[in-house]
């Protein structure tokens, strides 16, 4: 690498220039990354499949692109491999890249991102930029495909950068681990439940992707575009999905409107049974208000008086 046509004086070149050497002298078993020789801010990398996870055996290619403010801003990061987890090509959104400045350490370097990276890789992708969810048969197959050949992409200087990240990460990758029957069983489900989860996970894709299996998630510039309601934005595909969910439940909320007449009628109901109530009291005072008089005398003097 030339290092005299880069300002030496620059923090971001200073940086970076530490972290190319650190990434020589220190050797990973589970990723490697380099520079390109024409631009030390643009990396190639290459990250093994984290273990015990459907994603072993794989070598997934990438592509960095570091700020002029490295290290006081996030890098971006792109892969270049199809993995199921991720879109290739497209910058994707994690706590460690560029779409979230504010998390950001400058004390992070390329290959603790990287290490993030492999460990973000099994988890939930929750419906985030530039991310995918595709069955673990389908990430396993992806995986064994990943060792076959690198992936082509840029000038012929990067494609060689490439092909050597490739046949280093193949030297220290153990192939693809063959499933245990449990496991194959896991994946490839026969009864009735299986069938019945997977009847379930289809209606929910089509609800989800208008019958498309795995909506693109991606904002490959799509972020420049967040209102096209196409099939490749995650964000309204996961908001058809809730609305789809919340519209059924919305259906039985008519019936609690009808609670305040129902009320009202209890309430007249109740002023009538009052007043049956008091009527038949005044009565009943009435006839021993007469009864009394009739036993005292009274009654008979007024009727004399008739």
């Amino acid at each position: 690498m030339a290092e005299d046509k880069y300002n030496l004086k620059n923090p971001a070149v200073k940086r970076i220039l530490q972290e190319v050497k650190e990434m020589q002298s220190n050797p990973s078993d589970d990723l490697t990354s380099l520079p390109l020789e024409e631009n030390i801010f643009e990396w190639q990398f290459a990250i093994r499949g984290p273990r015990d996870s459907e994603f072993e055996g794989g070598i997934y290619h990438g592509r960095i692109q570091l700020p002029a403010e490295y290290p006081f801003k996030p890098p971006s990061f792109m892969l270049l491999t199809p993995n199921g987890r991720f879109e290739t090509q497209t910058k994707i959104c994690l706590s460690i890249s560029n779409h979230h400045p504010e998390h950001w350490q400058p004390s992070w370097s390329v290959r603790t991102a990287l290490v993030a990276l492999i460990a973000f890789m099994p988890t939930n992708p929750n419906g985030a930029l530039g991310s995918l969810d595709y069955k673990k048969e389908e990430r396993r197959a992806l995986a064994i495909k990943s060792r076959e050949s690198p992936p082509k992409y840029g000038n012929p200087e990067r494609q060689k950068l490439i092909d050597e990240i490739h046949e280093y990460m193949l030297s220290k990758t153990p192939p693809v681990p063959q499933l245990s029957p449990s496991q194959a069983l896991e994946e490839h489900p026969t009864n009735s439940d299986g069938e019945a989860q997977a009847n379930q996970q289809d209606s929910a894709t089509m609800v989800a992707g208008n019958g498309l299996p795995n909506p693109v998630v991606g904002d490959r510039a799509v972020e420049e575009e967040p209102l096209v309601l196409a099939n490749a934005n995650p964000g309204t595909a996961e908001m058809g999905v809730r609305a789809a969910r919340e519209i059924p439940a919305r259906e039985p909320s008519n019936h609690p409107l009808q609670r305040p007449e129902m009320r009202v009628q209890r309430s007249a109901d109740d002023r009538l049974f009052t007043w049956a109530a008091v009527g038949l009291t005044i009565a009943i005072l009435v006839l021993l208000f007469k009864k009394f008089m009739k036993s005292s005398g009274h009654g008979a003097v007024f009727m004399d008086g008739s």
